[in-house]
């Protein structure tokens, strides 16, 4: 990391116009220094590919912040599969003449520095938040840039590694189960893939509105599921859900996505339910015919399921994905201070070793969620 030293007056400093830098308290203030960062340490992807494809370099550039965000230290960021798959060229048709990226949604860290109009957020005050998926300059580097809506305070009673965990994750249920299904308490949800991330948060999301929740997983996430409050966990490898299942739901979120799970998803709504998956295919069309080609074909896709579904079942069918929520990211903090929502961390990696941390997630040597942490 490069770091300048200048004589300042700042309280609390902020960036100036354009062609200003980075300016932020040094931890001996009385000494009227603050410092200005203009290259950091970074995971770069320069071309897609296997986790060989990764680079840590100590030279990548930090750009100038923007008025309304927030440069962070970040102490752990995590492994989440939109990483996995973008490195090896999901969404390339966006992403290849953007290269090299910086990968990486979630973060942990402190407030290194804020733009003028940053009013939440103060210096030295612990973060955590998520990036949209979409973001070009992620958050595998010592210093992320996020958005002042991206981020809120980390909760006191939970470390870095915890709540780096937990915000991309929760975001995505949150966008599914609280914008666009509404669910309300007494409602019932079906959550299709209780045991990855979005799942496991989804389920305790519906549990603290109040909901009668009901999950698909694997046998080793069954107990994990009915102790985050679902009342149902059926274990899809050994039982046929469809005749497990008694019951029909409000909302169904379906995070695996394949015609199987689509079809008894939508089975097993009520009539004026939701039905959603975070398998849109919108990304995949657009890389298989580009942009120009793809993203319309993606849009006469979803319109046409969503009339089909809509005459045939009675359904609302929507393709869903996280995008930055202000509230939605200020009740997540309320709910992981309350230790009603927890993302557990199967394993963490000192961010050096990213390669092995891709490379165990490619090989699902380890099925749970993946941290790296930042000294």
């Amino acid at each position: 990391m490069r770091l300048l030293l200048r004589s300042s007056g700042l309280r609390n400093p902020s960036v100036g116009g354009a062609g200003s830098e980075y300016s932020s308290s040094l931890p001996s203030k009385k000494l009227g220094f603050r410092f200005i960062v203009t290259s950091c340490r970074a995971v770069l992807l320069p071309r897609f590919g296997g986790p060989e494809a990764l680079e840590v370099r100590n030279d990548a550039s930090v750009p100038d912040l923007k008025p309304n965000q927030v440069l962070v230290r970040a102490r752990a960021v995590s492994v989440n599969p939109l990483d996995t798959r973008m490195r090896s060229g999901y969404g390339r048709s966006l992403f290849e003449p953007l290269l090299p990226l910086i990968l990486g949604r979630d973060v942990s860290g402190e407030v290194a520095a804020i733009g003028g109009s940053v009013r939440s957020l103060s210096v030295g005050q612990e973060v955590f938040g998520a990036l949209h998926p979409t973001a070009v300059r992620g958050t595998y580097t010592d210093y992320a840039i996020l958005s002042e809506d991206e981020l809120t305070a980390k909760p006191a009673s939970i470390s870095h590694v915890e709540a780096s965990a937990i915000p991309f994750a929760a975001l995505t249920a949150w966008r599914a189960l609280k914008s666009t299904a509404r669910i309300t308490q007494g409602q019932g949800v079906l959550v299709i893939g209780g045991g990855g991330a979005v799942g496991f948060a989804a389920i305790q999301l519906a549990v603290a509105a109040g909901c009668h929740v009901s999950t698909t997983c694997g046998s080793e996430s069954i107990d994990r599921a009915l102790e985050a409050g679902a009342e149902q966990a059926i274990d899809y490898t050994t039982q046929d859900i469809e005749l497990t299942i008694k019951q029909q739901f409000d909302a169904v979120l379906d995070t695996i996505g394949v015609p199987d799970t689509e079809r008894v998803g939508i089975n097993l709504l009520k009539r004026g339910g939701h039905y959603m998956t975070l398998q849109g295919e919108a990304a995949s069309l657009a890389d298989r015919y580009g942009l120009a080609v793809g993203l319309p074909t993606a849009t006469a896709i979803l319109l046409k399921k969503q009339i089909q579904y809509r005459y045939s079942h009675g359904i609302e069918y929507s393709w869903t994905f996280m995008r930055a929520d202000a509230e939605g990211l200020d009740q997540i903090r309320r709910l992981s201070e309350a230790g009603k929502l927890k993302i557990p961390v199967d394993k963490t990696f000192p961010i050096t070793q990213v390669r092995e941390a891709h490379e165990a997630k490619d090989k699902r040597r380890i099925p749970g969620k993946v941290v790296l942490e930042l000294d």
